[in-house]
């Protein structure tokens, strides 16, 4: 009886090993996760597990029991040493010890790690935090106290969802932002100016085209120098600058690499038997190997990887999606904004607006802030290949609907 092990217990992992169960595999699936704690979703980490509004239990994607009876075996705590692709073999180390696990097909979803300021500039000081697990957020709870002061390092949308915990909690908040503007990287002026308003109106300050010197302190953080010699004073740091995908592993077993683990449209690696989705893996897309760092990619990837293992012999078509809560404001994000030209605007009516980003004539992202209506309108016009009227697009008094006939 086949056995398909999958390296990695987050959204993809869990996504795959519930697709392959639900297409009627009846083989061996055993998943590996680094972490202790069953497989959970990780957006609201930054956001209502950091405010308190959600408990533990509540992130976790299944319920134990589905994994019990969907006989999904859960290898937690556990790392992976070695990948053999040749003896199609992984070397896995928990505290039990060392074993080694046959695998038929095996799949790798080992997804990213945030990147960390460097111990020359202070990074290693106690009180120097990243947001990226269950781990990383229960040690940071107790440092979020009414009038203590935060520092984060990074405007993208980590920092700027931690920003909006802190001034929720009442902490002073201080972001930086080296590049010219806020989350400048991943969208439009027009959303950086609506983001970087929308915070500097509920306290936060808003620090950009301003690099970070070093962090200050002995043993612990005690504030910031920026490059232009200025200090500020910080109780606590928030480091929100980027992630790298996970691929040590699959290097050392001469899987190859290309912006995080390399496969074809299918989700094959280099290796034979080998697969790979989620954070860590890149797909061809428009002459490059693109990655995509979202929920929806990471469960769209995995399922089509379950998919092929049974022989669908499907190619990946990326349909992406993204949201962000910040204070009581949520953004809603469809499509690919890589490439765009120009970007037109829809409202404000009330407190919802929305940016859509074309790259010719061809409407090819949304951002949609406190207006779920555009953003299902732009997505569903998006994954069509269709261009809504522009002239109809920036009239609020066009009901939205009739931009799809």
């Amino acid at each position: 009886m086949a056995h398909v092990v999958i390296v990695g217990a987050g959204q993809a992992g869990a996504a795959a090993a519930a697709k392959l169960r639900a297409l009627g595999f009846e083989g061996e699936i055993t998943m590996i996760g680094a972490e202790p704690a069953p497989p959970y979703q990780r957006p609201p980490l930054s956001k209502a597990y950091l405010l308190g509004e959600m408990e533990e239990e509540r992130l976790w994607l299944r319920s134990p029991e589905f994994w019990a009876e969907a006989k999904i075996t859960l290898r937690l705590g556990a790392t992976v040493n070695a990948i053999d692709t040749g003896a199609r073999q992984v070397t896995v180390q928990d505290d039990n010890g060392v074993e080694v696990i046959a695998y038929d097909e095996l799949i790798l979803t080992t997804g990213s790690t945030p990147r960390r300021l460097p111990a020359a500039v202070g990074g290693e000081l106690q009180g120097v935090y990243t947001v990226r697990t269950l781990a990383d957020v229960d040690a940071m709870k107790g440092e979020f106290v009414a009038g203590r002061r935060l520092v984060i390092v990074g405007g993208g949308y980590i920092g700027l969802e931690a920003a909006a915990v802190g001034r929720k909690l009442g902490l002073e908040v201080t972001v930086l932002e080296m590049a010219p503007r806020i989350l400048q990287r991943v969208a439009a002026p027009e959303t950086s100016a609506y983001f970087g308003a929308l915070h500097r109106d509920k306290g936060a300050v808003i620090l950009e085209e301003t690099g970070l010197d070093r962090l200050l302190g002995e043993t612990r953080v005690t504030g910031v120098r920026l490059k232009d010699g200025r200090e500020l004073a910080a109780d606590f740091v928030i480091v929100g600058v980027g992630i790298v995908p996970n691929g040590a592993e699959a290097e050392a077993a001469g899987i190859v690499l290309e912006n995080g683990i390399k496969t074809d449209l299918q989700g094959r690696t280099s290796a034979p038997h080998v697969w790979a989705a989620g954070d860590c893996a890149s797909f061809p897309l428009n002459g490059a190997q693109m990655r995509i760092e979202s929920v929806g990619n990471a469960i769209d990837q995995a399922e089509l990887v379950a998919e092929n293992i049974l022989g669908a012999g499907k190619d990946y078509v990326p349909a992406p999606w993204f949201w962000s809560d910040q204070y009581d404001c949520k953004l809603q994000i469809a499509g690919l904004n890589l490439g765009y030209d120009r970007v037109l605007t829809r409202g404000p009516v009330g407190d919802a607006v929305s940016f859509w980003y074309f790259k010719g004539n061809r409407l090819i992202a949304v951002d949609a802030m406190n207006d779920s209506r555009a953003y299902m309108v732009g997505k569903r016009l998006i994954e069509a290949g269709r261009t809504p009227d522009e002239a109809k697009l920036t009239d609020v008094t066009v009901e939205m609907k009739s931009l799809l006939k």
